[in-house]
């Protein structure tokens, strides 16, 4: 029998500085702490990227303790890792990185992005991983768009992209540590979906364009709250859309687990920071030039 979630949090999108950039940090914000497993939810762009304005270009940087994910609306970006993976992203697709116990790695638009100039939007999602996996072999998983499994609604109005996890007949070529929904709708003006989403799991949807009614109670608009987290009290999330939109799903059992962050680094303990420190500095983690 389907039930809506009831909401938790109904929050906007708020801009903040990250060096030369501003992206949009819906989580964490204030009142909201996590989204457990989901720590860290970034909306960058649509940057105009050119010869003369590449502000979203991260050099190389070190990452333990959880998994860093891209998901790429608009443009290119490279992904280079002390792994050896050296791969571009194209709309639509996902670069799912798990850190595990230490990856350093580098991300920015294409060269040739930069010189044919164009638009760059994406979504990065930090998302933990539990104290027994936390130093597991580092690993980096890619999807194109077009391998992505996807669901169209009865009237086509819908189409959403299963990244992560189960929805209906499809599954999710992410192979996962944890038990997590990855999902991104791009919705027509009066599309609606119902969306099947286990009772225990945390919850939320993020409006990245547009405007929908979710539960037929509540509205997000781009601009002004751009996300709700919903409580672990019903299987279902239905959203309709009253202009085109572009949505992200996500949700996920949460590891209940005490974290201690810093910087590039999520782990259980203060000592475990100051290791993951260390070992970096050694070159435990590897290299990129």
């Amino acid at each position: 029998m389907k039930k809506y979630k009831t909401v938790q949090h109904k929050v906007a999108s708020p801009l903040v500085n990250m060096g030369p950039i501003k992206l949009r940090q819906p989580l964490p914000t204030e009142g909201i702490e996590n989204v457990d497993p989901f720590l860290l939810l970034h909306h960058y762009g649509p940057y105009a990227i050119s010869e003369f304005s590449n502000p979203f270009d991260l050099g190389p940087h070190p990452h333990r303790g959880f998994e860093p994910i891209t998901l790429l609306f608009k443009g290119e970006q490279l992904h280079r890792d002390s792994l050896g993976n050296d791969m571009v992203v194209k709309a639509g697709g996902v670069q799912w990185t798990t850190a595990g116990r230490g990856i350093v790695h580098a991300e920015g638009p294409t060269k040739a992005f930069v010189k044919k100039g164009g638009d760059l939007e994406g979504i990065q999602l930090w998302l933990n991983l539990p104290a027994k996996d936390k130093m597991m072999t580092p690993n980096y998983q890619h999807l194109e768009d077009e391998q992505i499994p996807k669901i169209f609604s009865d009237d086509k109005k819908v189409l959403l992209n299963v990244i992560a996890g189960n929805q209906l007949d499809q599954k999710g070529l992410i192979k996962t540590q944890t038990d997590v929904n990855v999902f991104t709708a791009n919705v027509d003006a009066n599309g609606s979906m119902e969306i099947d989403i286990p009772e225990n799991h945390q919850s939320l949807i993020y409006l990245l364009e547009g405007e929908i009614l979710v539960n037929n109670a509540e509205v997000l608009q781009k601009g002004k709250n751009q996300m709700i987290t919903f409580h672990q009290d019903g299987n279902t999330i239905k959203f309709e859309a009253t202009k085109a939109s572009t949505v992200l799903i996500l949700s996920g059992a949460p590891i209940q687990e005490k974290i201690t962050q810093y910087g590039p680094y999520v782990m259980n303990t203060q000592t475990e920071i100051l290791e993951a420190m260390r070992d970096y500095q050694q070159g435990k983690m590897g290299y990129l030039y």
